[in-house]
């Protein structure tokens, strides 16, 4: 009962009576008149069991009486010999029969799978294959791996007249017995008495008959995937499957992970660490690819194929995502390529500070501290009140947000460029300015790239110690900013600068949200109290002010605002009443 079902441009053959007749009578008369044979996957049989046909929209019984041993036997007695990696077939076909053994090497169980030849299956990828790069086919079991790599033997061999040999360990790619099955063409095939040997058959293959295309199913060893290096290196196509479903998969497995340039990791010296804003141990590419081309084989009708497996790893090692072509088939066989876009990063807005603090400490009187040196100074204390006072007023209107300054209200930046300003930055932290960046939402970019970049900032330190980069951004006239540290107040006093905005006519209380990193209420409680005490006394009144006792890591983010308005602080007493004093200019 041999079948062949037009699909679109696509023909299956798969000689489906072949397989019928080494099954008992009972099963066999079973599966002839079952309405689904022609989805037929495998029929397994288990000794004690019920025998079972597994079709693609699931699995059934055949019958209600247990397969016994004289069933089995009855089917190993008209197959091949099982080999190695207790696999036989039937002779001329492309069927597969697996074994299970007991502990004592008896067959107490098998598999009978169902080998098809799918003419037309790679119309997907046909363009790939004609360019006479390597190919690596990657997916599940049984999504149809190896039965394009049989059609994409058959292509190359009689269509692309090209010399092709079959590395066949099983006898799946080629069919059981002395003579390949039709579906290969003119390929020659080389059979691999057992698996372990398969990467000496590829070595022999190439240096004994001259091929120009090799092909292997499964590459699952380090030995096999050297030897396909070897024979790539020789300038020999090489199409093959291996274990995994995507590339991904290949890099975290070592044993494989040659077959896409292999990984290594790379130490990098201070300045190139600084250069990439990353940590001084980073993962890269050892070599090239051993197949230029991988093929992830999704769904049958669903393939996404990497066209440049380098881009692809490297893309991966640098932590972001490919942008892959996928592939589909629609019902009347037409082929539909899209370009799978990586995810962008959700970036989440820094929310509008409509809150105002609700504790008791926010809701008392701040009095400045008497300027007697020769006394202690009184210390500020805050009292509950009934009635809204002129301070509470203050502290309401201080809360009021204008909008956030959208790029139409920047001027240009220094030196007359568009805006955003693309800024490099040299051995500062990346996270801290991109934080900056959002919260106040200034028109700026940062860059990796200092061919890109309008400004330069970097250390002090680092501008006074390294006399290359004052002649790299002086030959490329960049601007060159300099901050004493990466403290966020350094950090945006000189974001500022480079944008021409005035401290004066910027809106100082976005800033707590930076100095209030991942804090919750108190934290930007004991901010509002240390920023009003500087706007409202300090400044305006040249008296200094005690604030309430704090915590230690409170007291460090009241420092670095008091540091924001250039002024001096110190903290005094003893825990848990140790507090901040800030002093005038």
């Amino acid at each position: 009962m041999d079948e062949n079902i037009n699909l679109g441009r696509m023909q299956i053959t798969d000689d489906l009576s072949q397989l019928l007749d080494i099954l008992p009578d009972r099963i066999r008369s079973s599966l002839e008149q079952h309405p689904q044979q022609s989805n037929l996957i495998e029929v397994v049989m288990d000794l004690g069991r019920y025998p079972e046909a597994r079709f693609r929209a699931g699995a059934e019984y055949l019958g209600e009486i247990a397969v016994s041993k004289e069933d089995l036997n009855y089917s190993i007695d008209r197959v091949g010999i099982f080999s190695g990696d207790n696999r036989a077939g039937i002779e001329r076909t492309l069927h597969r029969i697996s074994a299970i053994r007991n502990r004592s090497g008896e067959i107490i169980g098998l598999t009978c799978r169902v080998g098809r030849a799918v003419y037309g299956t790679i119309g997907m990828i046909r363009d790939l294959v004609e360019t006479g790069k390597s190919i690596l086919l990657l997916g599940r079991p049984g999504v149809g791996k190896t039965t394009a790599l049989r059609e994409i033997t058959r292509v190359m061999a009689d269509e692309l007249q090209k010399r092709v040999i079959a590395i066949d360990t099983s006898n799946e790619i080629a069919g059981d017995g002395d003579i390949p099955h039709p579906a290969i063409g003119r390929a020659r095939r080389m059979q691999v008495a057992r698996p372990e040997l398969q990467h000496q058959v590829m070595i022999e293959a190439v240096e004994n008959h001259m091929p120009q295309a090799i092909v292997i199913d499964e590459i699952g060893t380090e030995l096999e995937a050297l030897a396909a290096r070897t024979i790539a290196e020789r300038g020999v196509q090489l199409v093959g499957t291996a274990h995994g479903n995507q590339i991904e998969n290949l890099i975290k497995n070592p044993t494989l992970s040659d077959l896409v340039g292999g990984i290594q990791a790379v130490t990098l010296g201070d300045e190139e660490a600084r250069r990439r804003s990353s940590q001084k141990t980073v993962l890269e590419r050892k070599a090239p690819p051993t197949f230029e081309i991988a093929v992830e084989m999704q769904e049958r009708d669903r393939w996404v194929v990497h066209e440049s497996v380098a881009d692809t790893v490297d893309t991966l090692l640098r932590g972001r995502q490919p942008s892959p072509q996928v592939r589909t088939v629609s019902e009347d066989g037409k082929v539909n390529i899209t370009r799978e876009l990586p995810e962008a990063p959700v970036v989440q807005q820094a929310p509008a500070m409509s809150w105002r603090p609700t504790g008791w400490r926010s809701s008392g009187r701040m009095t400045p501290v008497a300027a007697q040196p020769t006394e202690a100074p009184s210390r500020a204390i805050a009292e509950r009140t009934g009635e809204e006072s002129s301070f509470e007023q203050l502290l309401d209107n201080s809360w009021q947000q204008a909008e956030g300054l959208g790029y139409k209200d920047w001027v240009p930046g220094p030196n007359g460029e568009d805006l955003p300003l693309h800024v490099y930055p040299y051995g500062i932290s990346r996270q801290q300015l991109e934080q900056i960046v959002q919260v106040l939402n200034l028109p700026v970019e940062l860059t990796r790239d200092m061919d890109s970049a309008d400004v330069v900032v970097a250390l002090r330190s680092h501008i006074k110690n390294h006399s290359k980069l004052r002649h790299i951004t002086k030959a490329r006239q960049l601007p060159l900013y300099s901050v004493k540290d990466s403290s966020i107040p350094q950090l945006t006093r000189a974001l500022r600068r480079m944008l021409h905005l005035d401290d004066a006519n910027f809106p100082e209380t976005n800033d707590l949200v930076l100095f209030a990193r991942n804090s919750g209420e108190d934290e930007l409680e004991a901010l509002e109290e240390a920023r009003l005490a500087v706007e409202q006394i300090v400044i305006p009144k040249g008296q200094p002010v005690e604030l309430l006792p704090r915590s230690s890591q409170v007291r460090k983010m009241q420092h670095e605002l008091v540091e924001h308005y250039r002024l001096k602080s110190s903290s005094f007493g003893d825990e848990p009443n140790r507090r901040l004093r800030i002093y005038p200019a």
